[in-house]
């Protein structure tokens, strides 16, 4: 068979199948345009998914009448200057866009100079071009796309839903919008809810623009990233760890105003939040990088939203360390919603409990008066303690310690607050531990509940960290070695790795087939079960097996190791013991959330429980 040339018009809707593969992707590729013209306000409106109807209109620079007909011509525009592909400083640059979509469609640019008498229009039909007419227009560009695919109906085939279309649009739309806060966008149509988005000003602009985007709660629960390193730029906000989400898809990346969706960056965020995420779980983030166009290439893939670095591994521990350096910064801060979902569980319960006139027939409830206790009444000498019978409720609900000592007559209050300082403190002062398990503290302006085990567990992990990276874990020899008995492979799989994990602090050796000798233990988890720890350290090596890398290995052995030399649930604290803990947890970075990624504490605002209660 004989090779010839393709028609233009067919070569055309061939790369339109790369450039344009639905919808949203030709939205994409037009208020790219809009805003390398300089556009400060754009607007794009859609129909039937953007399948009917594409309209973007910008208030840019436009263009004349030549430039308007060189607009649609393959491999043409305004974007390289110079003609050097290394250093590509816009965001549509590969000159497809405008003559691809006018190949499947029907095309209708109309557009506007600053200093033009009369606008200029042109309109191209499923690659058929009519002539430049003037008309009257505004000044900057409109560019209308009707019947998406018209010219290959085929492609109709593969596009889901309207409504499925809509919101990758809208998609596309928000995540540019982030990219550029300094410029107002609106978006209409059907299946769409209204968006306008003013321009921001100022030094807040990126955090004003990403609380109108990812919701109020976003700005409160995110920590300032900014770094800089050979040349590259790192600005941004990044969630709390406590504030995550189910899925990938609030992770946004922007390179030189270009928002892309890389693995290299993806991986750094990954691994930044791998010691305080719950597994299955995301980080909500917006990371701006700047750099000198030379150093990456964004002309990798015809969509552009995969761009290559000249040096990856300098991006990506940039990301790494500015990410773990703000997770550090922000210390025990926990996400500002868990306070609410609390508030919330509890407006739950409250609606499906019994009316307040029906109450259980085991208890019996006793009036109580604010007056002071009779005098005879004497205070617990030892936290923890039951108070007198006389002044117990008979059939009270089991589990709640009575109050801290510090709101009991005679005990000082620096007992309880620890300095003195008390409710001053960010975690405040203990006032009672709830079930033996949580440890309820007065702030200044509301409580602070506290998951003692998983506070302690966080604890116990950081300062085996700071061992390990210091002089070593310092190690505590048994008196009477332990022998621990395990499936053989397991045991085979702990004795292989007795190098690894004697710079943890655990000592093993083989004792026969099926069993491990343990001679050494972390000093901070001597007092634990060791068999069990054992056991632990089996199941982490087996799940953290050979393909993870072994540094990855051992910090997750690490927070085995931690998770049973803590407080566990069921202990009775004192109140020294408990504000010791407080104490701690406001001095270790991470503390917010343990090594599962669960939050350690909840904190309620004064005025939301008064507004639970009807007092507000």
């Amino acid at each position: 068979m004989a090779v010839r040339r393709l028609d233009p018009v067919l070569v055309d809707r061939i790369a339109a199948g790369e450039v344009v593969e639905r919808p949203a992707a030709a939205v994409k590729e037009l208020v790219e345009n809009a805003l390398d013209a300089g556009a400060g306000a754009i607007e794009v409106v859609i129909d039937a998914g953007g399948r009917r109807l594409i309209r973007v209109s910008d208030d840019g620079v436009g263009m004349d009448d030549d430039d308007l007909a060189l607009a649609v011509e393959r491999h043409a525009t305004s974007k390289l200057p110079d003609g050097d592909l290394t250093a590509i400083a816009t965001l549509g640059f590969r000159g497809e866009a405008l003559p691809s979509i006018a190949a499947v469609a029907r095309l209708a640019l109309t557009t506007r100079t600053a200093s033009a008498a009369n606008g200029w229009r042109l309109v191209v039909d499923a690659g058929s071009r009519g002539p430049v007419k003037p008309v009257a227009a505004v000044r900057g560009t409109q560019v209308e796309v009707t019947g998406l695919f018209q010219a290959t109906p085929a492609r109709l085939k593969f596009l889901k839903t309207d409504r499925a279309e809509a919101q990758a649009v809208a998609d596309v739309v928000k995540r540019l919008a982030m990219a550029h806060p300094a410029v107002g966008f609106t978006l209409a149509g059907e299946h769409l809810t209204a968006l306008t988005l003013p321009p921001e000003r100022g030094g807040d602009a990126l955090l004003a623009r990403l609380a109108r985007l990812l919701g109020p709660d976003f700005a409160p629960n995110a920590i300032a990233i900014e770094a800089a390193r050979e040349g590259i730029g790192l600005l941004g906000h990044a969630g709390l760890p406590t504030y995550h989400r189910g899925s990938a898809a609030h992770v946004h990346m922007i390179v030189n105003g270009r928002p892309v969706r890389d693995k290299l960056l993806l991986g750094a965020v990954r691994g930044a939040y791998a010691d305080v995420l719950p597994a299955g779980r995301h980080p909500a983030l917006v990371l701006v990088i700047a750099c000198d166009p030379r150093f990456v290439d964004v002309n990798v893939h015809p969509a552009k939203t995969e761009v290559r670095f000249r040096d990856p591994g300098l991006v990506r521990g940039l990301v790494v360390g500015a990410l773990k350096e703000a997770i550090v910064r922000a210390g025990h801060r926990a996400s500002t919603v868990g306070g609410l979902r609390t508030l919330d569980a509890i407006r739950g319960l409250r609606s499906h409990s019994a009316p307040a006139a029906v109450r259980p027939a085991n208890v019996s409830y006793r009036p109580t008066s604010a007056a002071a206790p009779p005098a005879d009444w004497q205070a617990p000498r030892g936290f923890g303690e039951p108070p007198p019978a006389a002044y117990a409720p008979q059939g009270a609900l089991p589990g709640l310690a009575e109050p801290s000592a510090d709101a009991r007559a005679g005990w000082p209050a620096s007992a309880a607050d620890g300095d003195g300082l008390g409710a001053e403190r960010p975690l405040g002062a203990a006032r009672a531990q709830v079930h033996e398990t949580y440890i309820l503290a007065q702030t200044a302006d509301g409580i602070v509940i506290v998951d003692q085990h998983a506070a302690h567990e966080r604890l116990v992990y950081e300062r085996l960290k700071a061992e390990r990276a210091g002089r070593g874990i310092a190690r505590q020899l048994l008196l009477v070695p332990e022998v621990v008995d395990l499936d053989p492979l397991e045991a085979d799989r702990v004795v292989a790795a007795a190098d690894d994990l004697e710079p943890l602090g655990l000592v093993v050796e083989s004792f026969g087939p099926g069993a491990v000798c343990v001679r050494e233990v972390p000093a901070l988890i001597a007092q634990g079960d060791v068999r069990r720890l054992v056991r632990d350290v089996a199941d982490t090596l087996a799940e953290w097996g050979q393909s993870s890398a072994l540094d990855e290995r051992l910090e997750h052995v690490l927070a085995t190791m931690a998770c049973h030399g803590s407080v566990r649930a069921g202990r009775r604290l004192k109140p020294e013991e408990m504000n010791a803990l407080l104490r701690a947890m406001e001095a270790t970075p991470l503390s917010g959330q343990c090594n599962h990624g669960r939050p350690t504490y909840v904190e309620l605002k004064l005025s939301d429980i008064e507004r639970l209660f009807g007092r507000r």
